[in-house]
């Protein structure tokens, strides 16, 4: 699942709701909603930073008057996040210890990545 985009501002944690684009020709410093693609040219803010914005002298801003909200996920990332929890749910048989290994995990549980799949007790 793709994780939400991040403010641009140097240092910042915040999730991005707000796309800055400069109109060089024009003077002028754009603030909007979010755009649905990250663009080369332009910077995502989080709420504080693109509310805060300011313009060098004699530059203009335009800035959106209704709220900054985070985009709701895309039927792309309910797709991933499905597909995600099916890969975790799939039982992995457990490989036999080799002769000259001692197990270190009891004999029915197994390991996938970071988790470990216990069986229900019977």
């Amino acid at each position: 699942m793709r994780s939400p985009r991040r403010c641009s501002r140097n240092g910042c944690p915040r999730q991005a709701v707000a796309t800055l684009t400069y109109v060089y020709n024009e003077s002028t410093a754009v603030v909007g909603p979010l755009a649905a693609f990250a663009e080369p040219h332009t910077y995502d803010l989080c709420e504080p930073h693109a509310r805060s914005l300011t313009a060098p002298r004699g530059w203009d801003v335009v800035r959106h008057e209704g709220a900054f909200e985070p985009p709701p996920p895309t039927t792309d990332d309910l797709v991933a996040l499905a597909e995600a929890v099916r890969e975790a749910a799939r039982p992995v048989t457990p490989r036999p210890p080799a002769d000259d290994q001692p197990s270190h995990q009891p004999p029915h549980t197994a390991r996938r990545g970071h988790l470990r799949v216990i069986p229900p007790n019977h």
